[in-house]
């Protein structure tokens, strides 16, 4: 790896300007001691929502509504994102940051719950994107729920996937290194996907559905 690689990174995530309102959201995000998406993340999700032409994707996890207001600058005008979060007030931020943002109501469905209690109701086959970004030891569980609800050709995302850069040394073995890591390789072999690991953020997964 060359010296140059770490600034590269950084120059990457700062490539892409913010607008004042995802600004805004972020803040109120760190107000509320949530860790919302990078501005790389954030770019790379409204891009695969706009290739994908998504016009309904699931969030797990709101980020306050930073992520949220991403997919839909990438998602078409008639599209609806529905997010899930166990956290109200995160909830409540989301539903602020969208009004704030001039979003139709009828485009968001701000889910308060467990995830894993919610995705379950959710029907199969019937979301274009799925953006993982919740609690990192219940990831293999809401995959095999994503994987259930998207449609052939259809796009899951997987944040924080280099899990703050040890999944690539072998020598960290904690908890959620390690199911991060398998997790990884287990997608990356799954003959149902199309994957690809990227260095922004955390590590954003991409794949899509087969």
């Amino acid at each position: 790896m060359s010296a140059q690689k770490p600034a590269s990174w950084v120059y990457t995530e700062e490539f892409t300007h913010e607008v004042p309102l995802i600004e805004a959201a972020r803040r109120r995000a760190h107000e509320l001691g949530i860790t919302p998406v990078t501005p790389g993340v954030g770019a790379t999700l409204r891009l695969l929502a706009a290739a994908a032409h998504a016009k309904t994707a699931v969030e797990i996890g709101t980020g306050a509504g930073v992520s949220g207001l991403y997919l839909l600058q990438g998602m078409p005008g008639d599209s609806v994102l529905t997010t899930i979060d166990i956290e109200a007030e995160a909830t409540r931020f989301a539903r602020a940051a969208y009004s704030a943002a001039g979003i139709p109501t009828q485009r968001t469905r701000v889910i308060c719950g467990d995830a894993l209690d919610m995705l379950p109701r959710l029907a199969d086959r019937g979301y274009d994107l799925v953006f993982v970004d919740g609690e990192e030891l219940e990831y293999p569980e809401y995959i095999a729920q994503a994987l259930r609800l998207l449609r052939p050709g259809g796009v899951l995302v997987v944040d924080d996937m280099l899990w703050h850069d040890r999944v690539a040394d072998p020598a960290a073995r904690d908890a959620t290194t390690a199911l991060l890591r398998d997790l990884g390789k287990e997608l990356r072999d799954d003959d149902r996907l199309d994957v690809a690991l990227l260095p922004v953020g955390g590590g954003l997964l991409a794949a899509t559905r087969r």
